[in-house]
């Protein structure tokens, strides 16, 4: 899958041209993407303003990073109870 080619900024900045009265369809065409991308991006950033859609970003990145740390951890305690119940 293709990752982001628009940032943020870009996503909020085509939402709020929407918000001002363009129809969907226009700019759909305009900056070439289906107007499901257009209702998901509504969903996920409407009514944000860009510096909340970085903070959103930056809390989903750290959530990652901890989520990978608690599945390491717990791994880790896995193969030690394994090891204890062996000897």
């Amino acid at each position: 899958m293709k990752s982001g080619q628009y940032s943020v900024e870009k996503i909020i900045s085509i939402l709020n041209e929407i918000e001002s009265g363009i129809p969907a369809k226009y700019i759909c065409r305009k900056y070439g993407f289906t107007e499901q991308t257009l209702y998901r991006w509504k969903l996920k950033y409407g009514g944000m303003t860009t510096s909340e859609a970085k903070r959103l970003k930056a809390l989903e990145e750290e959530n990652a990073r901890l989520k990978n740390l608690v599945a390491n951890q717990a791994l880790e305690i896995d193969a030690m109870k394994d090891v204890l119940s062996k000897n």
